[in-house]
């Protein structure tokens, strides 16, 4: 293992540390706890709160979305593992602001229960939670059985969408139904070529040959739909977007948006490659582009790979996507 580290148990807090001496003018963290992060002007009177949580090793997911338009607060856990509830619960009280807090995590089984216990400590502090589980991984389930995907990059389009309504004063019943709403509209598919090490273990999470690739694979380097030779970059995009269209299904006269998102190690301009095909598919589909991202927005430590998402816009999401935010790790103007 060749990392830039001091003790590999002190990599998430070492970081986190960082990340907060780099913009105390847009995050704080709760007390001296580094794993409970709000924003620096929380609680916001009036506003439906937004909070989220996961595993460490995905940055800018999760706590980079803190910011203005986006999220009030984040509970971070350890590499690839569950924020507590009790962290969940802290941010939950920061970050209430009266109207409620809304929970949008990604659909994995420790998230879904501590967050289901830190909703049941609010509840019993009267204060009204309401959640909802990312799950848009169409690799990781097939079709009509949804509730058992995972969530992955899309999950950012759901921060997006609600976060902008319940920056507009949208209540949470409200809010919640537009976070519904946008993970309903997206559907995602990943690509790996290398595993992941984790700090604290310092070897390889799984092994792929030098000429291999996985399609589908999750995030954590969960399973995907099959393992092969290595294919050229137009190869793989048209499996991908060829498994993604037709699940929600995505159709001529339709517009979208694009996510092309780097899981760690892929080089910016093999994004951009990957995404002129997509572009070129979905000109030949019928379907139209309102917004493009490329980048890293949900990675894996240093796999290389990448994921596509596709949201589905109607006037009402393409007028949230629109809207402006801005966190240490995502800045965008109204467009």
């Amino acid at each position: 293992m060749k990392k830039f580290l001091n003790k590999p148990e002190d990599f998430v807090d070492e970081t986190v540390r960082g990340i907060l001496a780099a913009h105390p003018d847009q995050l704080a963290c709760i007390g001296d706890d580094v794993r409970c992060i709000v924003r620096a002007d929380a609680p916001r009177r009036g506003k439906v709160a937004l909070a989220t949580g996961g595993g460490s090793g995905h940055l800018p997911l999760f706590l980079g979305y803190v910011g203005t338009g986006l999220l009030d607060g984040c509970a971070v856990g350890g590499v690839f593992q569950s924020p507590s509830a009790d962290r969940m619960f802290e941010v939950t009280k920061a970050i209430h602001g009266g109207r409620g807090v809304l929970y949008v995590f990604g659909n994995y089984g420790g998230d879904v229960m501590n967050f289901e216990m830190a909703a049941e400590m609010a509840d019993m502090e009267d204060i009204r939670v309401e959640s909802y589980a990312a799950a848009e991984d169409v690799a990781s389930a097939p079709k009509g059985e949804e509730e058992k995907r995972r969530g992955v990059a899309g999950i950012f389009y759901v921060y997006k969408c609600a976060g902008a309504a319940a920056e507009d004063g949208a209540d949470l019943d409200e809010v919640k139904r537009i976070a519904e709403k946008a993970g309903a509209s997206v559907r995602s598919m990943g690509v790996a070529l290398s595993p992941v090490i984790v700090p604290e273990v310092g070897r390889p999470s799984f092994t792929i040959g030098d000429d291999e690739m996985e399609i589908g694979m999750g995030i954590h380097g969960e399973p995907g739909i099959r393992r092969g030779k290595l294919l050229t970059a137009d190869e793989v995009v048209t499996e991908m977007i060829g498994r993604i269209i037709p699940d929600l299904p995505f159709g001529r006269g339709d517009e979208v948006s694009v996510l092309v998102n780097g899981l760690g190690s892929t080089p910016k301009e093999e994004l951009y490659i990957a995404y002129r095909k997509v572009a070129e598919i979905l000109a030949g589909e019928g379907i139209s582009v309102f917004k493009v991202y490329v980048g890293e927005f949900a990675t894996s430590l240093e796999m290389a790979g990448f994921s596509i998402s596709l949201l589905k816009l109607d006037g009402e999401l393409k007028t949230l996507l629109a809207k402006p935010a801005r966190t240490p790790f995502f800045e965008q103007a109204q467009l």
